[in-house]
Formats: structure tokens, C-alpha cells, sequence
């Protein structure tokens, strides 16, 4: 499922863990988006290329700032 992204946000406690997936790096992110039962952590999002996992306020508030950033303007009237 994020084989394809561009960037991945992984919330982990009050920081936000930000990784561009590179074949050297599969195992670290894979350790870190699987939960103890090895399913994806949730909640888990996909907007465009980008992928948030996990929750924390910090990582929320950047999503709602990256799509906010990509909506087209509102037409005025």
C-alpha cells in the first residue's frame, strides 16, 4: 500500500517521524507503520503521494494544512 508514496508521516507520541521510502529504509518504516498484531496502525491516511499513519495532534494539523494548501480556491460570487 505506501510502496508507491513519495513521503510517509508516522505520528509516534508528540513527534512526528517523516520518511521519504527508499529500499534502504523499507524494514524501518515497516517497523514503524505495523502495529503488535501486524496490521497497518490506524488511523492511516492516503492524500495524493502522501501518507499519514497514527495520530497525534502535531501530524493532524499538518495534514489539514497540506490539503487545505492543495484545494483549489473557493469561488467568490
Amino acid at each position: 500500500m505506501v510502496a508507491d508514496a513519495d513521503h510517509i508521516f508516522i505520528a509516534s507520541g508528540k513527534k512526528i517521524l517523516e520518511y521519504k521510502p527508499r529500499p534502504d529504509n523499507k524494514a524501518e518504516i515497516m517497523k514503524k507503520i505495523l502495529g503488535r498484531s501486524g496490521n497497518l496502525r490506524a488511523p492511516a491516511m492516503r492524500h495524493g503521494k502522501t501518507f499519514y499513519i497514527g495520530y497525534n495532534d502535531g501530524l493532524y494539523q499538518q495534514l489539514t494544512n497540506d490539503i487545505d494548501s492543495a484545494s483549489p480556491p473557493a469561488p467568490s460570487c
